[in-house]
Parts: C-alpha cells; structure tokens; sequence
C-alpha cells in the first residue's frame, strides 16, 4: 500500500465559503468538553485547547445548548485570550431543559434566533461570532425566514458568517439565495455517508465548506470502545445512541476490521485512518472538508490533527468503501432529529 506518511506539521489552512475565514483544514468539537460524554479533566481539556491553537486548529465549535450554556462559558477565557487568533462557532436551534431530559425543542424563528445570539455572546464573552450556525431545522419555518434573520444578525455585526447544520441540498440551495451560508456541518464518516446523495454536491457547487461531526463515529472508530451500555461512564449520552447498544454494537464492531488492517499495515492508528478518509473526501467531491473531531486529551489532539497528513492509497481506499452500507442502527433513536429522509 503506497501512499504519504503522517507528518506532524502545522495544519494546512483552508477557506470557510467563498468569502469566509482561512481555518485549519481540521477543527475541534468542544461539545464533549462540558456535555454528553460524562465527567471532565477541566485543567487537562483547557490544557488541550491552548494546543489545538499551537497545531494550526482555528476552528472551535461549540452550541447553546451544549450543558445548557456551560460550553459556551467553559470556552469564554479560552476564546477571550485568543480572539484575534481563532475561528468562533456556535449554535442555535435546539431548545433542551435542564430538569427535563425527555424535552426537547427545534426553534427556528426570528425571536428565538435574537435571544440565542444575545445568550451565546454573554456567556462567549465576545461581541461577535465568527460562525454561526441554524443546529436543527424546524419543517413549519421556510428556510429563508431563518436564514433571513440571522442575516440581520450580519448586519448587525453580532455574527460574521453563517451556518447550516443537517440540511439537505435542496434545502441549503434556498438558504443560499438569501444569504451566502460560508459552512454546513452533518454528520459524515466511515459509518455515516448520507450527505454524499446531495447536500455534498450542492456545497460544491455554490463553494460553500463542509464540516463533518462526529467523523470518528463518536469515538466508536477508534476502537476504543464496543458496547457503550457496558464500558462507558452511566451519564454518557452514547449510551442511548442505537449505533453502540446491544447486538447493533457486536455488528459494527466487526465493521472495523478494515480499518484495522490498514492502521496496523501503516504503523498508524484506528482512527488516524479513519480521518484521513474524511479528509480525502474533499479531493473525491472538490470541496473544502473541515472535520472537528472532538477530545479533551492533548495525545488524542496530536493523533487526529496528524491524520490530516495521512493519504490513503486507492488499494486501502477500496477496502474502507464497503462499511457504511453494512452499519447497524440508526444514528440517533429519533432520527426526525436529523436531515433523515430530506438528503
């Protein structure tokens, strides 16, 4: 298998859109930082975002409803010393209470959105940001109506560029015409290939960045984990993912063989191979790929943002095509959480 080595360079920088930001051509998730995946190192995770920024990661992506707000505050001293230096983005659209789990929201109306990005710049502790994105779409509000407010937000100077999150390409066609959308985030990887239908076309066509969540498959790429029910901390939000539960998690764990296969071939790792793959889907659709893997650890930064130098071999390439087909589960329990059946 012939193919380039991982180098432990700077990341390349890339641009969000047309007239967007130049950012690491790899970001990093934050969510996991103060929500889902159960207890923080905090001194460990601030340690890990001081060295993104060394590595050439400038792209930070966080959501208001992420900890109910405490992800955006756990950033703010992180983003406040580093403003001139990093890209900001942040969410809104997904509305969650505190002392209700079961409750659950999506809210894409002008007075929703004003609140949002008042909220979000208060906890940010910024008078801008730089990337904001519509988290969920909510069916009974048009497209344009969203994207028509949070332009106001534009001309207001509260918010640079803008964002769509789980869209289709029909979808972020319409937004387009009223606004230019710099960047559209869904989830993309290995185990999830659904945007390839369309909305990746689409962003090639109108130059608009595409950022894959979740591109090591919420960590169950790397092998690091089987069963989420069994191995996983009791108030980790994967164990309620179909994906990484029951006999769905025994099936995609056998998925990875490939994956292995080539990680042991390279002296690399599980998930190196995995994001690389992401990254070769810009050269595949001739787009720019911004994935944002997320991690609290400085090691794991250092693999996935050395990943970004791995090329895989048109050989290897092959034996990766197949998995996304055979994946069992749903990626969410509600998938009408997600783009499903809009792609």
């Amino acid at each position: 298998m012939s193919a380039d080595k991982v180098t432990d360079d700077r990341l390349a920088a890339v641009a969000l859109g047309t007239d967007g930001p130049l950012v690491g051509v790899q970001g990093l998730g934050c969510m996991g930082m103060a929500h889902a995946y159960g207890p923080t190192d905090e001194a460990e995770a601030r340690a890990t975002l001081e060295r993104a920024l060394e590595l050439g990661v400038t792209l930070f992506d966080t959501a208001d409803m992420y900890g109910f707000g405490r992800n955006e505050e756990f950033l703010a001293p992180f983003v406040r010393a580093h403003r001139e230096r990093l890209t900001l983005a942040t969410k809104f659209g997904i509305v969650r209470r505190e002392d209700d789990p079961s409750y659950q929201e999506i809210r894409n109306d002008r007075d929703h959105i004003r609140r949002s990005i008042e909220g979000s710049l208060r906890r940010l502790g910024v008078d801008h940001v730089d990337l904001y994105y519509m988290h969920r779409r909510n069916l009974d509000v048009p497209i344009e109506e969203t994207v028509g407010a949070m332009a106001e937000l534009v001309a207001e100077g509260k918010v640079r560029h803008l964002g769509l999150s789980e869209v289709s390409g029909s979808e972020l066609r319409a937004a387009h015409a009223v606004h230019p959308i710099a960047a559209v985030q869904s989830e993309w990887s290995l185990f999830s290939r659904d945007v390839e239908r369309n909305v990746v076309a689409a962003a090639a066509e109108l130059g608009v960045a595409f950022v894959p969540y979740s591109p090591l498959g919420r960590g169950f790429l790397t092998g690091s984990f089987v069963s989420a029910e069994k191995e996983l901390d009791a108030n980790d939000w994967r164990r309620t993912q179909p994906r990484f539960t029951g006999d769905n998690a025994v099936a995609n764990a056998a998925l990875l063989a490939p994956v292995r296969q080539i990680a042991e071939a390279r002296g690399v790792t599980p998930a190196q191979v995995a994001l690389a793959w992401v990254h070769q889907r810009a050269e595949v659709h001739g787009l720019a790929v911004i994935p944002i893997p997320g991690t609290r650890k400085r090691v794991r930064l250092a693999e996935n943002t050395a990943a970004a130098g791995l090329r895989l071999g048109a050989d290897e390439l092959a034996l990766l095509e197949p998995i996304a087909d055979k994946v069992a589960g749903n990626r969410y329990p509600d998938m009408a959480f997600s783009s499903a059946g809009r792609e």
